[in-house]
């Protein structure tokens, strides 16, 4: 027999012993429970009345989901789990994480999600360590149509919305997107009548826009850094965020969950604040990096004018030339002099011609949250230049 021949022989009679020998079954168990250690919730977020098992399939029977101890559970129903492997390291890696879809009503109100799923999730063995390895994380998540309807209207809708991950390969950092895809609100179902008059007014009787956001976290470094959060309505604008700060670690993350989790379990007021003072000082371990806001007006800004012109019985040209001129007696009584003058003149060359408008917080050095809580009591007037805040209008991107 030739060596070619003697391998394909050894090779199929391997695979006759591996057929013959069926693979060990999952533990759901386990898995279940790795799946609520990862949440970092208080108690065990995550139940179910059976957790079936078939070959690499999981099903958690009857599944629902309380993330508050003190508030009811959430129904789920049976949610699938396919493509289940258990890691060498006693973690688990699932292909894809199907729900139910929900369907939920109460008194006049309906939500319902559909097409909920995620794909490719990674859960921990152990949730101690400081990289991502210790935290569950999903390549993709995605839910389709989700619609709210009072007495049978649709008063708010989205079309779709998904969210990815890119962790790095030594597991020290993640990237994530966010997308929302059509999302639509009727305004004239609003029950207040001035409200809802008002929202007329300024041609807001639906809503129809998106929501986009993309970042990193560095878990190491402890570097969150949102790069764009932005909110885009036809007829209104588009309202964009972005913001950095540091000491967001892995141990800031594990103190912040163990110390809401011994807030969950208190039974009286007293302590419940001395758990809330202490969640005030895990705060003072962060820094402040920087941050921008920035607003670019698609119409709203004119009809807002009009409407609160009528309201005072002018017109929106006189509404705004009262806007320009107050804008500095309010700033005057804060004594910041060079604050003062550039947001005068930003709302100055904004309201002429509505463009863009936009706050930028940029300090020279990462700022400590505790000089800014010290600065705002002791000192507000010195927050501009501690921040490096600066207010310009109609500039282009």
């Amino acid at each position: 027999m030739s060596h070619a021949s003697m391998m394909r022989a050894l090779m199929a009679g391997t695979g006759m012993l591996l057929m013959a020998h069926p693979a060990l079954a999952l533990d759901g168990a386990d898995l279940l429970a790795k799946i609520n250690a990862a949440m970092g919730m208080p108690g065990s977020p995550v139940n179910a009345q059976s957790v079936d098992i078939n070959g690499t399939s999981v099903t958690l029977r009857g599944a629902t989901y309380k993330p508050d101890p003190e508030q009811e559970a959430m129904t789920l129903g049976d949610v699938t789990l396919e493509g289940v492997q258990e890691e060498s390291d006693g973690g688990y890696f699932i292909e894809k994480v199907s729900f139910p879809d929900i369907n939920v009503t109460e008194d006049k109100t309906t939500v319902s999600v559909s097409d909920i799923m995620m794909n490719n999730v990674t859960v921990p063995a152990e949730v101690t360590g400081n990289t991502l390895d210790s935290v569950l994380v999903y390549e993709e998540a995605s839910a389709g149509p989700t619609t709210v309807t009072v007495d049978g209207k649709t008063v708010f809708s989205v079309a779709s919305s998904r969210a990815t991950t890119d962790v790095a390969e030594d597991n020290s950092s993640v990237g994530f997107e966010v997308e929302v895809e059509g999302i639509k609100a009727d305004l004239s179902a609003i029950e207040n009548a001035k409200s809802r008059d008002a929202a007329q007014a300024l041609g807001l009787t639906s809503l129809d826009g998106s929501m986009t956001m993309s970042g990193s976290w560095q878990a190491q470094q402890g570097v969150v850094d949102i790069k764009d959060y932005t909110l885009d309505f036809a007829n209104v604008g588009t309202l964009s965020m972005a913001f950095s700060f540091s000491g967001y670690t892995m141990d800031f993350v594990r103190a912040v969950n163990e110390l809401g989790e011994a807030q969950a379990q208190q039974n009286n007021q007293q302590n419940k604040d001395a758990a809330g003072l202490a969640m005030l000082g895990l705060m003072q371990r962060l820094t402040f990096n920087s941050a921008e806001i920035r607003f670019e007006d698609a119409g709203i800004i004119n009809r807002a004018l009009d409407y609160a012109g009528k309201e005072q019985g002018v017109s929106g040209e006189t509404m705004a030339q009262m806007l320009k001129g107050m804008t500095p007696l309010m700033l005057a009584q804060y004594n910041v002099p060079k604050l003062q003058t550039m947001v005068s003149e930003a709302v100055n060359t904004f309201l002429d011609n509505p463009g863009s408008f936009k706050i930028s917080a940029e300090p020279a050095n990462p700022v400590p949250f505790p000089m800014i809580m010290g600065a705002a009591m002791g000192a507000p007037n010195t927050l501009p230049d501690v921040l490096g805040v600066t207010v310009e209008a109609n500039q282009a991107e």
